[in-house]
């Protein structure tokens, strides 16, 4: 008898598009439909950037029936469908179930409420911390509060509130629920008990019964209701599994889901998970505690703000006849720089990048970018030379990050996996090997989060029995391990580039020069 096909559908609602990934059971990756999709700006409100519930899901069943039509899917094939998406970003529901008001991850029109938080009440933020792990720099609560001032008639017919990945689950199944991983970024959840926090709200002065219901991550919400199997072409048999926020689905895809294992995610921000049997927050508030999209399993993580950004920029400001170069060669850009730029030595002449700090989640800032300490000679300092000083600025504040979590947890992980578009680059991964002197492992799926969707909707639809089965079809591609020598040169480079850092940021505290970002409410 021939085997069945069996596929698994990931949802993935990212911050710049919307993506419909096709996976078979074995991880591979079978389809892919990407739209681009943007997020309204409310000029009445400088910072504002919403979720356009109501186009985005116009763009969430384009994707899908492309998909199906285009690679000819027998739909019935499909066992599981899982969502993840950006997190911090969240909608707003009536009684009925309306969408009445959404808001992206990068929404940051609350600065005022964030701003009223810290000053009318000095230790809340910190007492909201040791419950949650979140601060006020990226949660909800501001966000809420903002809504009550500024949409009255919005607050008042607001009954329900979940994230962006839950959303999806509501679209594709009538059902409105709640999962850990992203709904612990609210700032409204008890890390602990793994549940919403109405208390907190409370605090806040903010209605406390607008929580929907939690399941764990994998666990079966419900089918695709008959309105999208008509609308999309899914099918009615297929089962919709509880997701999760990007990084943890991400970790899942990568195969971290144990205690002391750590993922490093390369992308426009750089993040670096550290799992934990407990949710161990800092005693100084300097580091971010979400759920895994595990039951049992809690992340320590650090956000490196724009590591990512930085090397796009530089490639769109400075390697225009590079890129003209590469695609005559049949390669990347970035490719044709590692080449050239593996001879740079080490510590870069001398040359220190000012791009983000150590993270500081209580007063998250940053200094002004800046390259400093480099000479007007072109041999050593040009083009190469700043492109690897980037990729080691990137790997130092993960070394910061790498020092933050040890003193908080008193672990250091045995290896690092590390996916998103930086860990294409092969020398990229060797520098930040060597600077954090832990081995660096790639995964051959590049797909890593779309990747843990798709485990997850294969565990909640009985295609695998648990994700220890499903993770054992993650894939590494290349392992790269530390040059211990290079490692301690790197110690003494990371003590003098905290140095630097430090007097850039008080320059951006003077005003001297503007900060790269600044958190609401940041001294």
């Amino acid at each position: 008898m021939e085997e069945r096909t069996e596929y698994l559908l990931a949802l993935d609602g990212g911050t710049g598009s919307f993506r419909a990934i096709l996976f078979d059971k074995y991880g591979k990756q079978i389809a892919i439909e990407q739209i681009e999709w943007e997020h309204p700006v409310d000029k009445r409100y400088p910072g504002s950037i919403g979720f356009d519930y109501e186009k985005n899901w116009e763009i969430i069943k384009q994707c899908l029936k492309e998909l199906i039509v285009k690679n000819n899917i027998r739909t019935s094939d499909i066992r599981g469908i899982a969502s993840d998406s950006m997190r911090e970003g969240f909608v707003l529901y009536d009684k009925d179930q309306n969408e009445l008001i959404g808001f992206s991850n990068i929404d940051a029109r609350a600065k005022d409420e964030a701003v009223f938080l810290k000053t009318n009440n000095p230790d809340l933020e910190m007492e909201i911390y040791q419950r949650t792990g979140q601060t006020f720099a990226l949660s909800a609560l501001p966000r809420l509060m903002w809504v009550k001032k500024n949409e009255p008639e919005i607050y008042k017919k607001t009954k329900f509130i979940n994230m962006i990945n839950d959303w999806i689950i509501y679209k594709l199944t009538g059902k409105i629920i709640s999962e850990p991983s992203n709904a612990s970024t609210s700032g409204l959840f008890n890390l602990q008990e793994r549940k919403w926090l109405p208390e907190v709200a409370e605090k806040c002065d903010l209605k406390s019964d607008i929580f929907p219901p939690v399941l764990e991550s994998g666990e079966a919400v419900g089918y695709v209701s008959s309105d999208v199997a008509r609308e999309t072409g899914l099918s009615e048999s297929t089962i919709v599994v509880c997701g999760g926020g990007d990084s943890q689905l991400g970790c899942i895809g990568l195969g971290s889901i144990k205690d002391n294992q750590a993922a490093l995610f390369g992308g426009s921000f750089w993040q670096y998970e550290y799992n934990m049997s407990q949710p161990c927050v800092d005693s100084q508030g300097r580091i971010r505690v979400n759920c895994h999209a595990i039951p049992s399993i809690w992340q320590q993580e650090a956000i490196a703000w724009s590591s990512g950004l930085v090397m796009r920029w530089f490639r769109d400001a400075f390697l225009s006849l590079d890129k003209e170069k590469a695609a005559e060669c049949g390669m990347s850009v970035y490719a044709l720089m590692d080449e050239k730029a593996k001879d740079i030595p080490l510590g870069c002449y001398g040359m220190s990048s000012v791009f983000a700090d150590v993270m500081n989640f209580r007063n998250l800032k940053h200094a002004a970018p800046t390259f400093t300490n480099f000479m007007i000679d072109p041999e050593r300092f040009n083009k190469y030379t700043f492109y690897k000083s980037i990729m080691e600025n990137a790997g130092l504040i993960t070394l910061g990050h790498l020092k933050m979590v040890k003193e908080i947890t008193g672990h250091v992980p045995d290896e690092i996996l590390f996916a998103g578009g930086s860990a294409y680059s092969s020398l990229w991964c060797q520098v930040v090997a060597d600077i954090l002197g832990i081995r660096i492992v790639t995964p051959k799926e590049v797909e890593a989060t779309a990747l843990g969707a798709a485990f997850l909707a294969g565990v909640g639809s009985g295609v695998y029995k648990n994700l220890d089965e499903a993770i054992q079809y993650v894939k590494i591609d290349r392992v790269y391990e530390p040059n211990m020598e290079n490692h301690q040169k790197y110690l003494e480079i990371f003590d003098e580039w905290q140095v630097i850092y430090k007097e850039e940021l008080a320059l951006a505290d003077k005003g001297v020069t503007h900060h790269m970002w600044i958190a609401a409410g940041a001294k």
